[in-house]
């Protein structure tokens, strides 16, 4: 019932609605932004990932975790909340190896595995719609030391808009395929309250990166963080 409350399972819906999903090549490319070709690929997770294990927070359709299991050789685990992506996850990719998909909250999954990963990551995923307190914890227990957590965010600034004050979330909104905007929560931090996030939790930032959409070539529109595990 959580997932179908979620306006991501309305975005899922309407996405299965318009066409069955059917099996897609591996893109040869890991996207962290909205536009492809944009910022680093897969590297900054590790300089190597053959049979490393990896797992994505939010991995959508599936794409980014099919690269990687399969131009970078990773075990791959990619976790949604909407049974629905999973079930397109799995129809353009379930046929590969070193790839699992996962239906579940996020912070579920790493407090039930009991798994150690080379590598967590998550591309407008879980990190900033689950609050960080919380969320980043969880990240930190289930990561070797020394290993990466990278996620991309929304910039806080887009569109012009001043970054969150505090620690709360700030309302936000999730457009849908038939240009619907439905409300969410998101933790919209700067790279500064990023790293007081991650320090909590015994992450160190190693990076913080913005990148702007050429069409709105204005303001960033989105946060790139680099972390590493104490």
């Amino acid at each position: 019932m959580l997932a179908q409350a979620s306006p991501w399972y309305a975005h899922a819906l309407q996405r299965t609605a318009a066409g069955p999903a059917e099996p897609l090549a591996p893109p040869a490319r890991m996207e962290w932004t909205t536009r492809p070709g944009i910022g680093p690929g897969a590297e900054i997770l590790g300089p190597d990932l053959r049979r490393k294990r990896v797992v994505e927070l939010g991995c959508g359709p599936g794409h980014n975790a099919a690269c990687l299991a399969t131009r970078h050789a990773a075990h791959v685990t990619g976790v949604d909340l909407v049974g629905l992506q999973v079930r397109r996850a799995r129809s353009h990719y379930g046929r590969l190896n070193n790839l699992t998909f996962v239906a579940g909250h996020a912070l579920h999954y790493l407090h039930a595995s009991d798994e150690q990963f080379d590598a967590i990551y998550s591309v407008f995923g879980a990190v900033g719609l689950v609050a960080p307190e919380l969320l980043l914890p969880a990240i930190a227990h289930r990561l070797r030391p020394g290993c990466t957590l990278a996620f991309s965010v929304p910039h806080p600034q887009r569109g012009g808009r001043p970054s969150s004050p505090d620690d709360r979330p700030r309302r936000d909104h999730v457009t849908l395929p038939d240009r619907t905007r439905l409300p969410v929560a998101r933790w919209d931090f700067d790279a500064a309250r990023w790293e007081k996030h991650l320090d909590r939790a015994g992450l160190w930032l190693a990076s913080a990166q913005e990148f702007h959409d050429p069409r709105q070539s204005r303001w960033p529109t989105t946060l790139l963080i680099t972390a590493r595990k104490l």
